[in-house]
Order: structure tokens, then C-alpha cells, then sequence
């Protein structure tokens, strides 16, 4: 039996794809979502931290987090008026790492996440967050491509016929 589905989302059209799929995945199971937003703090050096004050990485921070939560309550009042039992969460960390942490905390079935097909230097250089979470979550992943991906294969199915 499905009793949590856990949904992470960026706010991009492919996660939120995923969550809509998560969804109408979830429905027959009544399932409740818990839909997760990660802020991740950002690790880099810049030619002023060599010679003089750096920007305030703190505040960039803040200025992330309370984005996330103010799209995180948008969501939240879109997903009550569609009568979703959904709770919204924000955390900090590396990505993958919060989502599997997230998911062996609040008990939850399955994980189901957007994809967003990086391949190539991009894959390489980013990694994939799916991929990770794929590898290291306890319990199922479902993945999800995004809509561009499906159309093509859809376009490319109709040209075969």
C-alpha cells in the first residue's frame, strides 16, 4: 500500500510534470504527497575572495530559501484547491542527499521525480540528481522525463507509422 508518495520539486515545467504524474499516480492509493523543494548553498570562488570582500553568500541564501518558500505556498494553495493531500517542505543541502534523507525520515513509499535528460559534457560536468537518488534512495524511484522528450518520441513514433 502507497500511504506517501514523495515528490521533489525545482519549479520547472519537468517537475512539475512529475508532479502532476505523481498525482494521478498516487490517487487510487490516497495517497499523500510530500512535495520537496531543496535550496542548495553555493560553493564557489571568485577572483574577489583572492583580493577583497566577497558577496554575502548568507543573504544569497536567505534571498533562496524565501523564494522557495514563497513558491512552495503558491503550490501549496494551487494543490488544496484541487483537494491534493500535500504537505510542502524546504531544505538546504545537496540535492540528492536531502531527497533520500527526506525520504527514509517521513516514511515515504516512492519517490517520484522529474528527469531532466541532461546527457553528454552536461550530464558529465552536472551529474543527474535522479541518477543519484536512483541508486542511493531505499525505497522506489519513479522517474519522469519532461514533455519536450515525450513529444519527440511521440512525433518520431507518428512518422514511423
Amino acid at each position: 500500500m502507497i500511504k506517501r508518495i514523495l515528490v521533489p520539486v525545482d519549479f520547472s515545467k519537468t517537475s512539475l510534470e512529475a508532479l502532476d504524474y505523481a498525482i494521478e499516480f498516487g490517487k487510487p492509493f490516497k495517497a499523500e504527497f510530500l512535495v520537496l523543494f531543496v535550496v542548495e548553498p553555493v560553493y564557489y570562488a571568485t577572483p574577489a575572495d583572492l583580493y577583497g570582500p566577497s558577496a554575502n553568500l548568507g543573504m544569497l541564501l536567505d534571498e533562496q530559501r524565501r523564494l522557495g518558500r514563497d513558491q512552495l505556498a503558491r503550490l501549496g494553495r494551487d494543490l488544496a484547491k484541487r483537494k491534493v493531500n500535500a504537505r510542502t517542505l524546504l531544505q538546504t543541502g545537496t540535492p540528492y542527499d536531502v531527497i533520500v534523507n527526506a525520504a527514509k525520515r517521513l516514511k515515504a513509499d516512492v519517490i517520484v521525480m522529474a528527469t531532466h535528460g541532461r546527457t553528454g559534457f552536461s550530464h558529465m560536468l552536472m551529474g543527474s540528481v535522479a541518477e543519484k537518488v536512483v541508486r542511493t534512495a531505499a525505497c522506489p524511484v519513479i522517474t519522469v522525463r519532461g514533455g519536450k522528450a515525450r513529444g519527440r518520441k511521440r512525433a518520431a513514433a507518428k512518422k514511423g507509422r
